[in-house]
């Protein structure tokens, strides 16, 4: 797909990480720095809204490569508990 239209949660942020813009059918996002950064515009169910993201996202060439949310955590988290340990 090119991007994703979606009221779901957990949806956004899969969209980002399979690098995909997202349009948010909801008035609002737990994800705000999706929306902060241009990944992710919240449009509700305004369709002229709707349209005028998916014209944004279709002409972006948004860089999915940054580290909103860092970078090999789980693994961090792992080596400093064994270290510790």
């Amino acid at each position: 797909c090119n991007l994703v239209v979606t009221d779901s949660g957990g949806l956004q942020k899969e969209a980002f990480f399979n690098k995909k813009h997202c349009i948010i059918a909801r008035d609002e996002t737990e994800w705000v720095e999706l929306v902060s950064n241009g990944f992710a515009k919240i449009v509700n169910s305004d369709q002229s809204e709707m349209y005028k993201a998916f014209n944004q996202f279709n002409q972006s060439s948004k860089d999915f490569d940054i580290k909103l949310y860092g970078e090999n955590v789980g693994e961090k988290v792992y080596h400093e508990i064994i270290s510790i340990c």
